[in-house]
């Protein structure tokens, strides 16, 4: 009866490309994927924390190669692609988790940062699905995107002023809903994490600011996420145990979405 439970997460002979993939959630991410069979391409700006990261994955005997590239630059998300596909000769995986923030006051949001987080947080997840599906997902009729979105666009905020990032968070959970519906023929699924707090870096402003205990306790579980807690979701949502799922939006974030909205 069925397929042995254990059979449904192994990610043997996959590969999967990871974005923002260096360091937080990404590297978090990759580590899940890896450690369950799967080949790992990483990619970020910066070749030195790609270095550390792929070392880090290889000493847990992860297979592991990186290329350093902008995840908003077309030219540069068509390389990464196409090294990942000489590498490996296909892309299962999709983790699309390249984002930015970026605070200040709507109205006084400078436009250079609402379009650079613009095209890092939703623009990039576009081009990374476009090629990704073209080169390798719709030609052999599979595959699975995971998208990083965020609590922050399940709801609106009174308090932390980052327009630019709910909006684009906002963008990232009906990009996924509409993406799966446009692919399920071609039986790849498209579904997204949202996070709520981590400690990382693109969160430690917010944490200063209002305090990690405070925000732990405006959560029904008491605390923030560690390094391990989006590894079963992500590894739900690349492996056959996911298979009949697609078009979700799955908040990590100890209960915060539930109770304050979203």
């Amino acid at each position: 009866m069925g397929t042995p439970v254990q059979q449904l997460f192994d990610l043997s002979g996959q590969v999967a490309l990871v974005t923002g993939g260096s360091r937080g959630l990404g590297l978090q991410m990759a580590e899940s994927l890896g450690e369950a069979g799967a080949k790992i391409m990483l990619s970020s700006r910066k070749a030195g924390d790609l270095q550390e990261a792929a070392a880090h994955l290889a000493e847990r005997g992860i297979t592991v190669d990186w290329i350093a590239a902008d995840a908003a630059d077309p030219a540069q998300v068509t390389k990464v692609v196409e090294a990942t596909m000489q590498k490996y000769g296909r892309i299962d995986i999709l983790v699309n988790n390249a984002g930015a923030t970026w605070g200040a006051p709507a109205e006084d949001y400078p436009l250079e940062a609402w379009d650079k987080v613009m095209n890092l947080n939703i623009r990039s997840l576009f081009l990374y699905a476009q090629a990704v599906g073209k080169a390798s997902m719709i030609p052999n009729k599979h595959g699975r995107i995971i998208n990083v979105a965020s609590i922050a666009g399940l709801s609106g905020s009174i308090d932390v002023k980052f327009i630019a990032y709910g909006t684009s968070k906002g963008a990232v959970v009906n990009f996924t809903r509409t993406l799966a519906g446009e692919w399920g023929a071609h039986g790849i699924t498209v579904n997204a994490v949202a996070p709520g707090f981590f400690p990382s870096k693109m969160t430690q402003g917010v944490l200063k600011q209002y305090g990690a205990e405070n925000l732990a306790k405006s959560a029904p579980l008491k605390r923030l996420g560690d390094d391990d807690d989006l590894k079963g979701a992500v590894l739900l949502f690349a492996s056959a145990a996911g298979k009949h799922i697609t078009g979700q939006i799955l908040a990590v974030d100890g209960g915060v979405s539930a109770v304050h909205g979203g």
